[in-house]
């Protein structure tokens, strides 16, 4: 038979498998082993360093034309990409919100991957723990059991996601058919001033616009004001807008401020608006046992949007959306072409998840998440959350403590914002802090960012992080002293 297929001129039939299926076991064991090591040692190495120009210059290599053996394009990767991390993992990353992940979230990555389900739809047992894992984050919200929900890439899809549903159910015509333009009085959405970007970006992407979503004055916590927002409502009402949506959040980006979610909930109710919440900061803080009063409300919501890469630590990505009222979810992105049709029995014959969002293909985000809580149990989770918000209580003391350090507001859950102020003002501060904001990073201490608080230029920091102890925080309010006054006497400022 070779032969016939050589005379008749066939290439040999290739596969990406390895010709030795030991030597990749070898190298396997060995990655596994370096990658138990990094996690354990995290603590030993810089939260962050600046990349050599000539390892930068690795990532503008031309497109691989030929093989390199397996072995070598690992250690590539151990020296440049592992090396370099963002730093997140570390204990004294405090920088943007994110979790700091787990090994049996990478494990359950790295078996997704093998698996390589598509979760678009079918009758696997990955779609199942999808739906499991969408279950159980209802669960954890106190969701009924009726509601529906669907995993997305994050925080930020997972509120377009509520926001489209919204946006279908209150238009009073066939969005779908139609589109926006059919929409007789134009929409209006409501959030806080504190409210996060990616809510103007969904109203841009829903064909809505920036002007659709109104912004609604903070009181001195940085919450919603009931007060203003009811009079805005009636306000749109007389000018010929459909109030639709009220957006409540459960922890802001810039200070984990929470809005009044029983109140919103309420006069959402009242109003005949949907009451959707954006969680991605705080929904889970529903777990810990001694914070949940702060989120009481949001089992009350329409639609949430939470991410479980923050407080449940599982490996970037995954958020989630959830939507009370299931039907309405479906109705929403519902299509079922003849290609996609559903079988009595078979492959093609269990719940198609594509219904649910915009992805068709979509990857087995939930293993992860589903082997962690396993492993750990909701309760630990909880506990975490407790943690971490006892911690920025512990740090806002010791900032309150420190003479040449100053707060800027007393932290609801666990964001901090502070300064050091050494007599400075406007934009002299602003430079000293943002100074020493860098020499953090770059001297590998620790991670933060800053922000605008009330009109103020502020460090902030967020403890999402299950590695983060307390000496972490007494280390950085030496550093932050100690730097502040070497730049000052090196005199980088001046007022």
């Amino acid at each position: 038979m070779d032969v016939a297929r050589e005379s008749a001129g066939m290439v040999a039939e290739e596969t990406l498998d390895p010709p030795d299926w030991a030597e990749v076991q070898a190298l396997s064991r060995r990655a596994v082993d370096e990658a138990v090591n990094y996690l354990r040692d995290v603590r030993d190495r810089p939260v962050w360093r600046e990349m050599p120009a000539d390892v930068r210059g690795m990532f503008r290599a031309p497109l691989p034309r030929s093989p390199t053996p397996l072995a070598a394009v690992y250690g590539e990767v151990s020296r440049t990409v592992m090396s370099y991390p963002m730093g997140n993992i570390h204990p004294r990353f405090w920088s943007w919100y994110m979790g700091s992940s787990n090994f049996t979230g990478a494990l359950g990555d790295f078996l997704a991957a093998i698996q390589g389900s598509n979760l678009g739809g079918g009758n696997h047992a990955a779609g199942l723990m999808d739906s499991q894992v969408v279950n159980w984050c209802k669960e954890m919200l106190g969701f009924p059991a009726s509601a529906s929900g669907t995993l997305v890439s994050g925080g930020s899809m997972a509120n377009i996601i509520g926001l489209t549903v919204a946006r279908n159910v209150k238009a009073g015509v066939d969005v779908r058919e139609h589109g926006v333009s059919a929409i007789e009085k134009p929409l209006r959405f409501y959030g806080s001033d504190q409210i996060h970007a990616c809510h103007r970006k969904a109203m841009e992407a829903l064909g809505l616009g920036n002007r659709a979503l109104r912004r609604i004055p903070t009181d001195a916590g940085l919450r919603i004001d009931i007060d203003a927002l009811r009079a805005a409502i009636s306000e749109d009402r007389a000018a010929g807008f459909k109030p639709a949506c009220v957006i409540g959040t459960a922890g802001t980006v810039n200070t984990g401020a929470i809005d009044d979610l029983r109140a919103l909930a309420k006069l959402a109710h009242e109003e005949g608006l949907w009451f959707h919440v954006d969680g991605c900061i705080g929904a889970l803080i529903a777990i810990a046992p001694q914070n949940a009063h702060r989120v009481a409300g949001i089992e009350w919501a329409d639609s949430v949007a939470l991410d479980p890469h923050k407080w449940l630590h599982s490996p970037f990505e995954v958020g989630c959306a959830l939507v009370r009222d299931a039907a309405a979810h479906r109705r929403t992105f519902a299509v079922t072409p003849e290609y996609l049709e559903s079988t009595p029995r078979g492959l093609a014959s269990g719940e198609w998840l594509h219904d649910y969002g915009l992805q068709t293909s979509r990857g087995f985000r939930a293993l992860k998440v589903w082997m962690a809580l396993k492993e750990h149990g909701v309760e630990k989770f909880g506990r975490l959350i407790d943690q971490n918000i006892a911690q920025v209580s512990y740090l806002a003391g010791l900032i309150e403590a420190e003479p040449s350090l100053e707060l800027a507001a007393a932290p609801t859950i666990n964001i901090v914002c502070f300064r050091y102020q050494p007599g400075l003002a406007g934009e002299a501060l602003k430079a000293l802090n943002t100074e020493i904001m860098l020499r953090l990073q770059e001297q590998g201490i620790a991670a933060l960012s800053d922000t605008t608080v009330h009109g103020g230029h502020w460090l902030r920091v967020a403890i999402t992080n299950h590695r983060t102890r307390r000496d972490d925080l007494d280390l950085l309010v030496r550093e932050v002293v100690r730097l502040g006054r070497e730049i000052t006497a090196q005199g980088h400022v001046s007022s």
